[in-house]
């Protein structure tokens, strides 16, 4: 419950979590039981995670395919991550014409060199090859 209270996580990530510490415990016969109880009374939500998630990483400047590694990485399904990422109220190139904009201001490019460094920039933060040209022109 103390992981919980802090922020949203996912049953996986709680999982590999409660396993490092508790070392004694059998995950099978403790661990995940108390997680699936957690999970019956609403309490630990995959779903309320990944909407949670997202938003963060898109207000912190990520692009989808940042999101789904990292995603990715905490044990979520990829097509749950898709879901939650690729969700129609989530407008890619606006958001990744945002973060340029936030970083370089929204005067175009001078030459060759600092539009290959914004597309560097972008490719970093998660946008895909097409939401980078969109934005750039």
């Amino acid at each position: 419950m103390n992981l919980l209270a802090r922020r949203e996580q996912s049953f996986s990530e709680l999982t590999q979590k409660l396993t490092r510490k508790f070392p004694d415990f059998d995950r099978d016969e403790v661990i995940l039981p108390a997680l699936e109880r957690l999970r019956e009374e609403n309490l630990q939500s995959d779903a309320r995670f990944l909407d949670s998630y997202v938003r963060h990483r898109i207000h912190a400047g990520m692009g989808p395919l940042r999101i789904d590694m990292e995603l990715g990485q905490k044990g979520v399904s990829s097509s749950q991550a898709r879901a939650a990422i690729y969700h129609e109220d989530n407008d890619w190139v606006a958001l990744c014409q945002e973060a340029m904009e936030k970083r370089f201001s929204d005067a175009p490019p001078a030459d060759m060199a600092e539009k290959q460094k914004r597309y560097r920039f972008l490719q970093q933060r998660g946008f895909d090859s097409d939401q980078i040209r969109q934005v750039l022109g």
